[in-house]
């Protein structure tokens, strides 16, 4: 790679970039987890993370990834043997359905084109055939960000309720936390899966599970084996403040920085503002002719915008010229998708002007690259940014 001589662009799908204010506030002095100054960090935290999900059970904190925390929602939930109902949407999908058949659950994989979300109607017609309720739960993957497509939870737990299923909704919302509407008591999300280094702008490091009094229930009867992602010995301690094991603490000094920063903005206005910079995305790639991986509208991704090559074009070899010449990390294609696709996240911490710098960076790459496009795309994105918000939102409520 050249010598860098600027800031490195950093847009992948996560892990998304940090803001100065939460580094900071990680850089802080380690305190003791067991001391009075710790109980009181958690006590607050608990309580705002359960505002963050629109949850109205208990939030879990782990010291590990999205992986830690999709494991720790099936086996607290689960009983070797259960039969699971999920969906093929991507990926991300696919290793949450691998993770759960090495535990030993019965997997019902509904085959997807990751081209689409959830297909609520059709998990309504399954539910309804599942007169014995053998199914005890269905797992989603809210925002699936291998091929930027937005699943309606809302939907899925309409399906639920119109088949009178007891079946408890497991749902990732991992890259959709903080960058997308996430409402579990609304929803009837039994156990949502979080992580910290997507929409809430931290480093890697923080899993999350908001849970639900009935997925609680089901955690004091489900018999798969864990001992560190055991909720039951996690809540003991935490109604005192504490973890049964050293938590990651200045991450967590770094997540209250993070929600402090939430509050300030509002958070009406955080999701605005990832709206806005996925149709600014969305109509760049419309400018350049090229095409999205999602096909429904009503399934775009506010969190990244995920882009289809022309065919004969390495999506890869794209990638990397736009990472020599211009300093910019752009995400791969993962597994189906691989070589075919380029991702461009933008979650968390990011504004107008790092958005349309980074398309500009992909403007200039294809056009290094040799892939076929029409240029302007960026023009067309800054002409969409360019109109101030705030005031066509005043002059429509007038």
């Amino acid at each position: 790679m050249s010598p860098n001589h600027g800031r490195h662009f950093l847009q992948v799908p996560g892990p998304t970039n940090v803001p100065e204010r939460v580094l900071r506030a990680t850089a802080a002095a380690t305190i003791d987890h067991r001391g009075p100054e710790f109980a009181k960090l958690m006590h607050d935290l608990f309580a705002r993370l359960g505002q963050t999900f629109r949850a109205e059970g208990p939030v879990i904190i782990y010291a590990g990834s999205g992986t830690g925390a999709w494991e720790a929602a099936l086996v607290n939930t689960c009983s070797p043997g259960d039969r699971v109902l999920m969906y093929e949407t991507g990926h991300f999908s696919m290793l949450w359905r691998d993770l759960a058949q090495r535990f030993g659950l019965e997997i019902d994989y509904v085959a997807g084109d990751w081209r689409h979300g959830v297909d609520a109607a059709d998990l309504e017609a399954r539910l309804a055939e599942d007169r014995a309720h053998g199914i005890k739960a269905v797992a989603v993957v809210h925002n699936e960000t291998s091929t930027g497509v937005t699943s309606d939870i809302c939907a899925v737990r309409r399906a639920l309720d119109n088949a009178n299923h007891p079946a408890l909704l497991l749902v990732d919302t991992v890259s959709s936390l903080g960058s997308i509407d996430v409402r579990c008591a609304e929803w009837g999300i039994d156990v949502a899966v979080g992580g910290s280094q997507k929409g809430l702008m931290l480093p890697p490091g923080l899993a999350f599970n908001a849970v639900s009094e009935k997925a609680l229930a089901a955690s004091k009867t489900a018999t798969l084996p864990r001992a560190f992602w055991d909720w039951q010995s996690m809540l003991g301690t935490n109604a005192n403040g504490m973890f049964p094991f050293t938590p990651a603490i200045n991450l967590l000094f770094g997540l209250r920085e993070a929600l402090d920063m939430f509050d300030e903005m509002g958070w009406d206005a955080v999701l605005a503002r990832h709206a806005r910079h996925g149709e600014a995305a969305r109509r760049a790639v419309a400018g350049w002719g090229l095409e999205l991986q999602p096909i429904n509208p009503a399934e775009y991704s506010n969190a990244l915008t995920v882009v289809r090559m022309p065919q004969g074009h390495s999506a890869d070899a794209l990638r990397g010229v736009i990472l020599e010449a211009f300093e910019m990390s752009l995400g791969a294609g993962l597994s189906k998708l691989a070589d075919q696709v380029f991702r461009i996240g933008h979650m968390g911490a990011i504004n107008d002007l790092m958005l349309t710098g980074s398309l500009a960076g992909v403007e200039m790459g294809l056009a290094r690259a040799g892939v076929p496009h029409s240029r302007g795309g960026v023009q067309v994105a800054l002409d969409y940014l360019a109109v101030d918000s705030n005031a066509a939102h005043k002059k429509a409520a007038e």
